[in-house]
């Protein structure tokens, strides 16, 4: 059995002094002649999202011991969108995708693990736990924490945040606003619909990286259960067979992850994630690559936030795998592609029935858009790319007046006090990964305008992201951002702004003379953290464009 890095930690008289210390943890003789398998868990009371995954890394240690494996069991960290949204703790969120990549490394790296099992809940556990591992390049497996089922009253957490709206608008008196707060959100898991957990669940599984099946389970079910013991049995095969991430993270194994995000409508942070799991391996993936396979891929899902269903429910239907094994037959992903089970993609889905009385999953000659969601625009306000969720609901072009802000904040207010008004377009920036920095998810400010009744009549684009929850007319990840000098610095109010999702374009409609006048005349308002963690991801971190990395 693989041992490669093992031995050199506790095997020989010299390593007497490191066996001393394991023993002093639980390890016995027997346990120094097995594979080490580090369990990285990103467990925590902090948000229902992690609430569970300390449990679920038990059973995981527990099954590496029962085959022959040693489990050692450590924590990482995890943040929670859903509650420092909207508040300047979100700054924080996308820099722990960083931090979890880091301490996944740092540990495994330092103690000589020979294989790792990661387990993620909320958003930006998902690409960091993958991150990690893929720079560590040992036989790996990504557990999925499971999705959230939805409250008795079909109502989910982004329900929540657009009832803010209504009540800000003056139609939702406050008493419901809170019945709905009490709720919404019961018990362990991740938000319920398409937003960027399920997304990344789905891509992961997609990529190859967890077990078929995974990324729709419940988070309390016995499926979720078993699918960490037999994660647990396949990290040991994985081991006997040297396969690695590399052997599974291939480009063609990219494309089939943004095939399915696409397919399943999934969230604008995909992008960013999906170029940044890839950076990590070695493999390069551009917005291009986007555009590309969004051309022949239709959005089939009708999940939450612009469809009506959450994916507790496609669960109970089947999950992704029919879906998967659809587009395979359709030739929208590569069979070939290995998989931590150690077949093929292909061989996982050779058995796989069809959807019964399925009205989740479209058939390919009625889908819910015939081509990408996710839109990569181009132009002068965005010379090197944004990302645009556009599903057609709102229109595909959108030409209005510009509302700028240079804070989420200041753009929260102005919408709640109803100063945003039909023909707008909402603009926040100084938000991107070095302004902000760490890129703030807009989801207050846009949940606020769906909630007001305007999300077909206003606009958004911001050098910032969004939460999978997101919908509307919205565009972000414009690069450059504010704080590098892009055009979106010097907007100003009034000035026309055009969104065309049918020519991937973002044009803010004055003359080169004038924006470079404008640019003779700026100057950066926002000065950097100057220590901490914020200060050094904002001299470290690349573009959005890039995946926001910072390696």
């Amino acid at each position: 059995m693989n041992r490669k890095y093992s031995k050199d930690l506790v095997d020989g008289p010299n390593q007497s002094a490191s066996r001393s210390m394991l023993r002093g943890v639980g390890f016995t003789s027997e346990d120094f002649k097995k594979p080490l398998v580090g369990i990285a868990s990103t467990g925590a009371k902090v948000t229902p999202c992690n609430m569970h995954i300390n449990e679920l890394a038990e059973v995981v240690e527990s099954s590496i011991n029962n085959n022959n494996g040693k489990g050692v069991l450590f924590n990482t960290i995890t943040v929670s969108d859903g509650i420092s949204m909207g508040t300047q703790g979100m700054k924080y969120s996308l820099v722990s995708r960083e931090v979890i990549a880091d301490s996944i490394e740092t540990v495994v790296g330092c103690l000589g693990y020979d294989g790792v099992i990661s387990i993620g809940g909320c958003d930006k556990n998902m690409p960091g736990c993958i991150i990690g591992m893929a720079r560590l390049n040992r036989p790996s497996i990504f557990v999925y924490g499971g999705s959230i089922k939805p409250s008795e009253e079909n109502t989910d957490y982004v329900t929540v945040c657009e009832k803010t709206g209504e009540f800000s608008k003056g139609d939702l008196p406050e008493q419901e606003l809170i019945h709905v707060e009490k709720i919404s959100v019961k018990g362990p898991g991740s938000c319920g619909g398409m937003y960027t957990a399920n997304t990344m669940a789905s891509a992961i599984e997609a990529l190859g990286m967890s077990l078929p099946g995974s990324s729709s389970q419940d988070a309390v079910s016995n499926d979720k259960k078993k699918d960490c013991d037999d994660a647990g049995k396949a990290v040991m095969h994985l081991l006997e067979k040297d396969i690695k991430p590399s052997d599974i993270m291939t480009k063609s194994a990219f494309e089939n992850a943004i095939a399915i995000v696409i397919a399943l409508g999934g969230s604008t942070n995909a992008v960013l994630h999906i170029i940044a799991m890839a950076d990590a391996i070695g493999v390069t993936i551009t917005l291009d690559d986007f555009t590309r396979i969004g051309k022949k891929t239709p959005v089939l899902a009708d999940l939450k936030p612009f469809g009506k269903h959450f994916m507790s429910e496609l669960n109970a239907s089947g999950g992704i795998q029919p879906l998967m094994k659809t587009m395979l037959e359709k030739g929208l992903l590569d069979g070939n592609c290995l998989t931590v089970t150690g077949k093929t993609l292909a061989d996982n889905l050779k058995d796989i029935k069809p959807y019964k009385d399925n009205e989740i999953i479209r058939s390919f000659d009625k889908p819910i858009k015939e081509n990408s969601h996710l839109r990569i625009l181009y132009g002068n306000l965005a010379k090197e790319g944004a990302v645009a969720k556009i599903t057609g609901k709102e229109g595909t072009s959108f030409t209005g007046r510009a509302r700028v802000f240079n804070s989420e904040e200041d753009g929260v207010a102005a919408i709640l006090s109803k100063k945003i008004t039909a023909g707008d377009v909402v603009v926040i920036r100084y938000e991107g990964p070095k302004g902000g920095p760490g890129m703030r998810e807009m989801l207050k400010p846009t949940s606020a305008i769906m909630g007001q009744g305007l999300g077909d009549k206003v606009a958004f684009i911001t050098d910032g992201r969004f939460s999978g929850g997101t919908h509307g007319f919205v565009v972000g990840h414009i690069t450059p951002e504010a704080a590098d000098g892009g055009v979106i610095a010097i907007i100003e109010d009034g000035d026309e702004i055009t969104i065309d999702a049918n020519k991937d374009e973002l044009s803010l409609n004055l003359s080169d003379d004038e924006i470079n006048d404008r640019f003779a005349k700026w100057t950066c308002p926002k000065l950097p953290p100057k220590k901490g963690v914020l200060s050094k991801y904002a001299k470290s971190v690349k573009s959005a464009s890039l995946g926001a990395v910072t390696d």
